[in-house]
């Protein structure tokens, strides 16, 4: 049963993200919800910040700091999940939000971290208590 739930999570994510950022109408208009992540409404996301191996760490540092990202990013009321540096990319951070903020999310990013990093986006749920389940049911 918890497979299953989780299956629809992701499709429901997969859909979310989607939509949100298929769609540069919506993608375009202000956020107007700021309900907090619930089991019913939130999804997850990962995005990967990739640096611009180009250009040296103090020039991207600076202009993410002109761009205001760390600022805008995470919005508030945006939960954290995970934020690590993954060295020779980048950044790697997973966040859970209310869909409905999903679109808030891309915008944040769209003006205040393209320039300094390549962005990619993946829906994303939690499978360790599976993992370990199916680890300790194998032994």
């Amino acid at each position: 049963m918890k497979q299953g739930r989780q299956r629809s999570w992701m499709a429901i994510a997969a859909v979310a993200v989607v939509l949100a950022l298929g769609s540069g109408a919506l993608a375009q208009t202000a956020p107007t919800d700021q309900t907090p992540p619930t089991p019913d409404n939130a999804v997850m996301i990962t995005i990967l910040f990739k640096h611009d191996q180009s250009r040296p760490l103090s020039e991207l540092n600076a202009q993410l700091e002109r761009q205001g990202f760390y600022k805008a990013f995470p919005p508030e009321g945006v939960e954290v999940v995970s934020w690590y540096v993954m060295m020779g990319i980048g950044q790697v951070v997973t966040l859970r939000l209310p869909a409905s903020r999903l679109r808030e999310v891309n915008r944040v990013i769209e003006n205040n971290a393209w320039g300094a990093y390549r962005t990619e986006f993946y829906p994303t749920y939690d499978y360790k208590p599976i993992g370990i389940a199916n680890h300790e049911k194998a032994k």
